[in-house]
C-alpha cells in the first residue's frame, strides 16, 4: 500500500491550500483517513480525521479554517486549508487505516510528506 500526497507549497498568510492523499495498492478496505504535521523541533501532531462513514475530528488550533474530506471510490483524502497562518508551516502527513484482505486487522501506513509554508 502506498500513500502519494500533493498539493503543498508556500503561500501568503491568509491564504488557502488543498492537500491530496491518494492510496494504492493491495487494499480491501479504508478505516480512518487522517492528516498530521510536524513542524521543526516540535512533535507529530493529528490536524483532522475522517471515518469511512464521513465523520470527521479537528485539533482545536484548525477548527473553522481547515476541511477533511475524502472520495472512498478514489481511495483519497483531501484537506482544504484556508486562512492559513504562520505557525501552520509544517511538513504534513497523510496517514491511513488500511485493511489489505478481509479478517485481517487493519495497519498503519503512512504518506512521504509535504511541505507547506506560510509566509510573508
Amino acid at each position: 500500500v502506498q500513500l502519494v500526497e500533493s498539493g503543498g507549497g508556500l503561500v501568503q498568510p491568509g491564504g488557502s491550500l488543498r492537500l491530496s492523499c491518494a492510496a494504492s495498492g493491495s487494499i480491501f478496505s479504508i478505516d480512518a483517513m487522517n492528516w498530521y504535521r510536524q513542524a521543526p523541533g516540535k512533535q507529530r501532531e493529528l490536524v483532522a480525521a475522517i471515518t469511512s462513514g464521513g465523520r470527521t475530528n479537528f485539533a482545536d488550533s484548525v477548527k473553522g479554517r481547515f476541511a477533511i474530506s475524502r472520495d472512498n471510490a478514489k481511495n483519497t483524502v483531501y484537506l482544504q486549508m484556508n486562512s492559513l497562518k504562520l505557525e501552520d508551516t509544517a511538513v504534513y502527513y497523510c496517514n491511513a487505516k488500511v485493511v489489505v484482505y478481509i479478517d485481517l486487522p487493519q495497519q498503519d501506513y503512512w504518506g512521504q510528506g509535504t511541505q507547506v509554508t506560510v509566509s510573508s
